[in-house]
């Protein structure tokens, strides 16, 4: 491989990766101002203010003491947010589809499971003064609880998590296999050079059932309603965030848009077979998908209230039954 062909790939990979950020700082804009604000007849907030100008505000705030046992580990876990979602998208570009063991559905895996790990450690290396302090609702009544200990809310957003970690993410793995099983193989070069032949997945009955599971196990992994429990703002207000002020809330509003553009990636790598890449039109494809699924969230959070894990058991349950379905019929 020759130097030119070498800084070409690198060019077109950077160029890929600017588009992506770029264009996840407007999603969350474009979930909340026109289809969550239209349904609920409000006006809503600026279409940029969600995620590229809240970025930038937080970049140039004055930074605060953090109420945290290791204040530096916690103030960099956005950041490792951010780095595990880059990785995912960097998987996906075809110019390191030769690296095999990089550009791979276990690779993918791996890199996400980062990313929700650190919600855990967020958690847990959290302690608001407003959350310690934070009074029971029967407290706020007039009831007395003198024998039951007060817990940090991060605390229980930590706890809740784990549950994700364990159960919750089920949908969305299992999805990502169907296409494994309709390729048999993982890595993203195979899949994405037998939908190029025979056409996208997407078209087969076990590809339209994956791809209905990947939906829901996309809006578990954002945390968005009814399935943010995580970060609920009626009972843990924003849980593991509440902590983070200036550049680290900026690294959090930075990869809530870069992750809900690079599932979408993921979706149009694995079920279309079209990878994200500047220099063809399949940037276009993914550019329009990310804005698609973001749609389908804003109506599911205009109308849907938080649901409690009793809800959320049986919808994690029936989905991961439904992804299972899926992958067998895909082997066949």
């Amino acid at each position: 491989m020759s130097y030119i062909t070498i800084i070409y790939s690198i060019l077109a990979v950077l160029g890929t990766l600017v588009v992506a950020v770029f264009v996840g700082t407007l999603l969350p804009g474009f979930e909340r101002k026109y289809i969550q604000a239209r349904l609920q007849q409000r006006i809503g907030p600026n279409f940029a203010s969600p995620g590229l100008f809240s970025t930038i505000k937080f970049f140039f705030k004055k930074n605060l003491k953090i109420n945290s046992p290791v204040p530096n580990l916690y103030k960099a876990l956005p950041v490792v947010c951010f780095v595990a979602v880059f990785l995912v998208l960097l998987t996906l570009t075809p110019q390191n589809y030769e690296f095999l063991a990089f550009a791979s559905l276990i690779a993918i895996i791996g890199f996400l499971k980062i990313d929700e790990i650190a919600y855990v450690l967020m958690g847990s290396l959290s302690k608001s003064v407003m959350s310690g302090n934070m009074p029971f609702p029967d407290q706020i009544k007039g009831g007395k609880r003198t024998d039951t200990n007060v817990s940090f809310l991060e605390d229980i957003s930590s706890n809740r998590s784990l549950r994700m970690i364990a159960f919750g993410s089920f949908p969305l793995y299992l999805s990502l296999f169907v296409p494994v099983a309709m390729s048999g193989s993982i890595y993203l070069s195979d899949i994405v050079a037998i939908q190029q032949i025979n056409g996208p997945f997407l078209f087969t009955v076990s590809g339209f059932i994956g791809a209905i599971v990947f939906l829901i196990g996309y809006v578990i992994l954002l945390n968005e309603f009814p399935f943010n429990i995580v970060d609920a703002e009626a009972d843990v207000i924003q849980g593991p965030y509440m902590e983070f002020a200036a550049g680290s809330r900026a690294f959090v509003y930075l990869t809530r848009g870069f992750l809900m553009f690079t599932l979408a990636s993921v979706f149009c790598v694995l079920f279309l077979g079209i990878p994200p890449n500047i220099l063809s039109w399949g940037i276009l494809v993914n550019i329009v998908v990310a804005f698609i699924f973001p749609v389908i969230v804003g109506i599911l959070s205009a109308f849907s209230p938080v649901f409690t894990f009793r809800q959320f058991y049986p919808v994690v349950i029936a989905t991961s039954l439904l992804g299972v379905l899926a992958i067998v019929v895909g082997l066949f």
